[in-house]
């Protein structure tokens, strides 16, 4: 079947999927954009975490055919136009959050969902959010202060890197 939806604001054709081919492979496969990651499969690990309609999902457990017509935003889709990252990015980058780097693209679209919500969220709250998120590498506390990065540059207005949004 063919899949016609929109990703990163662009409109995209996927030709001859499989009625039971997930999203996951659909992005990653079909039409180029590799920065999910496949780890679990079982929507556990959080690395394939992906915006459907602005609501992060495991893209693992979504069928290509429900994304017809829709709109699927990808870490791909978190920065800026010209190939720079964007503020969550940035702000994992000057933390030293990222490791081996297979859980980073769901953090950063799990982070960008809670900021979203909550430009100032509780270490509870970053938490929470978080909890779906496994990382190997890490025990937390650096991706903890990327969050925190995150949040301070965004109340305060600023961009990634610390240049002041106008």
């Amino acid at each position: 079947m063919r899949v016609t939806f929109t990703a990163n604001g662009k409109p995209v054709e996927a030709d001859d999927v499989w009625e039971g081919e997930s999203l996951l492979y659909v992005l990653r496969e079909r039409v180029g954009l590799p920065g999910s990651k496949n780890a679990c499969e079982q929507g556990e690990c959080g690395s394939c975490t992906v915006y459907l309609d602005d609501v992060p999902v495991c893209s693992c457990l979504v069928a290509a055919g429900q994304v017809q017509d829709r709109e699927v935003r990808t870490v791909e889709g978190l920065g800026g136009e010209g190939g720079e990252l964007g503020l969550v990015q940035q702000a994992f980058v000057d933390a030293g959050a990222v490791q081996c780097g297979f859980c980073t693209p769901g953090l950063l679209v799990q982070t960008d969902a809670l900021l979203a919500q909550d430009a100032q969220p509780s270490d509870a709250d970053i938490r929470e959010a978080l909890s779906g998120n496994l990382c190997r590498c890490t025990g937390y506390e650096k991706i903890m202060d990327a969050v925190r990065l995150a949040s301070a540059r965004k109340c305060a207005g600023t961009e990634a890197g610390g240049a002041v949004a106008e």
